[in-house]
């Protein structure tokens, strides 16, 4: 199954149009997702980190962690899955080129990585060891899965360094060495997604869960988007819904927010169509 759920992850970034991918955070969603009509699924490394009682700082799930997370997401439906593999789970290009292996072991369709250090005080790699870090995980890709979609991440914006010069330059080298989708999640509006978009041939990925209020699917398209993300956005409705619903009984000892539940029969039926379309 792995190498046709690569080619049709693959297939919905060559056709017309932009698609969404929307990112579970654990089976239950994924299932939930899958009977929602999803054409494929993404890992959200944020979700997941919040769901084991993490933060969403870069490097607290190890790679053995991530893995096996992907492989449950995988196993619960028949879609392609993706999955955000943060930095790589290493400095070195053999340690990117180690976890992409891995990922298609686990029967991934595609995954991120970012260029991201994990070091606070010096939160990006050097443009040239990032872009060699990229190529490695390519080559890594194409001799086990040649539809395997590696998507290269230009963190700059998420760690205070708006600069879209660097950024496009990174994209671009990301580009050259093999990257089948680009990312620079935190661009702070369409006219720097458009300018990204024509400037570059590789499909670009947009994740809507991180500033962009009030943009829609057709703006991005416009501006050239070929995929959107949800990044971590579903589970932090999830989870903003819960903690307005607890505030409410602990401020005001009213539980109306428990009125806007899901009912136990849409749940149960959800789930139950996710396993039934995998099989």
């Amino acid at each position: 199954m792995q190498p046709v759920k690569s080619k049709k992850f693959r297939a919905l970034h060559e056709r017309d149009g932009v698609f969404i991918l929307h990112n579970p955070w654990d089976v239950g969603s994924a299932k939930m997702l899958t009977a929602l009509g999803a054409e494929a699924l993404a890992t959200t490394s944020a979700g997941y980190a919040f769901a084991k009682g993490l933060t969403s700082a870069v490097g607290l799930i190890p790679r053995e962690a991530a893995i096996a997370h992907a492989r449950e997401m995988v196993e619960a439906t028949h879609l392609p899955v993706s999955a955000d593999l943060e930095n790589g789970y290493g400095h070195r290009p053999e340690d990117v080129a180690e976890t992409i292996e891995l990922a298609i072991e686990a029967g991934l369709a595609g995954c991120t990585i970012e260029d991201t250090t994990g070091d606070p005080d010096n939160p990006i790699y050097d443009r040239s060891l990032a872009i060699e870090r990229i190529a490695a995980g390519v080559e890594a890709a194409k001799k086990l899965d040649e539809n395997f979609m590696l998507c290269a991440r230009a963190e700059n914006y998420l760690f205070n360094r708006p600069d879209f010069d660097d950024t496009l330059k990174r994209l671009l080298g990301y580009q050259a060495v093999g990257a089948d989708v680009l990312y620079a999640p935190g661009l702070p509006d369409l006219a720097a997604i458009s300018k990204l978009c024509a400037s570059v041939e590789a499909p670009v990925n947009v994740v809507r869960g991180i500033g962009l209020s009030g943009v829609s699917a057709k703006e991005l398209a416009m501006a050239g988007v070929k995929r959107i993300s949800a990044g971590s956005a579903l589970a932090r409705v999830a989870y903003g819904a819960m903690l307005t619903a607890v505030r409410q009984s602990f401020e005001e000892g009213e539980f109306a927010a428990f009125d806007e539940a899901a009912s136990f029969s849409e749940l149960d039926r959800l789930i139950s169509e996710g396993d039934r379309l995998k099989t």
